[in-house]
């Protein structure tokens, strides 16, 4: 599947449908030194699991699709940015592909003439994607719009309720999905909890169950765990109400469905953008 964030932006991944569980991932990829020519590193988060062995699977992907080890560097809170920089010009480094929010902090210190490929992120701000490759983690809509009306043919309407400073983005291209589907996307913006809250309360008051359905996108703002989610399990059961998840957490709660991502395809996805930055 194919996100298009117009104004620079580019995100690729391949998504599979979780139903009521989620497979553990465990392979951890052991990365060596770069194969003379290739030009390509990774710099991602140290961090520990989950997160550590999702890292690891992308960068696999990266070396499957680059056929070569790739020399990466796991970055903390405080990196020796010098450092960095000095060995990436040592390896003669052309494009750095930059895993999370600190494998991207780091690159702004980076020299001009270094592409920047950016993944494991959901979405960063379009000011800062400008000349940036980014394949976001969010799953496309076209593709949970699909899911949704293979287990709900009825389905004619989707609310959603978002932070616009972080998912306007998205919304936009959940807009033209749902059109193409023959499907009315219902968007509601809020800004704090609050009005999230009583947003959702409005969409439960209003909902007819045999057509209409919940989106829960990834959204710090308006998806809270430990408000919003209480809430939106008990009505939506009480209601007889179809609502699915953007986070394959939610499955286990009692959402319908979610989408998360190949990590392996993720990467060489990546690998295929920093190779074409390269040629």
């Amino acid at each position: 599947a194919r996100l298009d964030l117009r104004a620079g932006w580019r995100g690729v991944a391949r998504w599979r449908t979780a139903l009521c569980c989620l497979l553990g991932l465990t392979v951890v990829a052991t990365v060596a030194a770069l194969q003379p020519g290739r030009g390509i590193a990774v710099i991602y988060p140290d961090v520990g699991e989950p997160y550590r062995t999702v890292f690891a699977r992308i960068i696999e992907g990266i070396e499957e699709q680059s056929k070569s080890r790739v020399p990466s560097f796991a970055v903390g809170a405080t990196p020796n940015l010098q450092e960095i920089a000095s060995e990436l010009r040592r390896q003669d480094i052309r494009v750095v592909i930059a895993l999370g929010r600190n494998g991207l902090r780091v690159t702004s210190g980076l020299e001009r003439d270094i592409g920047v490929v950016a993944g494991g992120v959901l979405a960063i701000p379009e000011a800062d994607a400008r000349n940036i490759t980014v394949h976001s983690l969010a799953p496309a809509p076209a593709l949970l719009f699909a899911r949704l009306q293979a287990f709900m043919p009825a389905a004619k309407r989707i609310f959603v309720v978002h932070d616009p400073n972080q998912n306007a983005w998205l919304m936009r291209l959940a807009k033209e999905a749902a059109q193409a589907r023959g499907l009315e996307l219902v968007t509601y913006e809020a800004s704090d909890l609050k009005t999230a809250l009583r947003l959702y309360q409005d969409i439960f008051a209003g909902a007819d169950p045999r057509t209409d359905a919940l989106w829960l996108p990834q959204d710090s703002t308006t998806v809270d765990d430990g408000s919003v989610l209480p809430l939106v399990l008990q009505e939506t059961w009480a209601r007889n109400l179809v609502f699915f998840s953007s986070s394959v957490a939610h499955v286990r709660r009692g959402a319908l469905f979610a989408l998360y991502p190949d990590n392996v395809e993720i990467g060489r996805n990546l690998a295929n953008s920093a190779l074409g930055y390269i040629s």
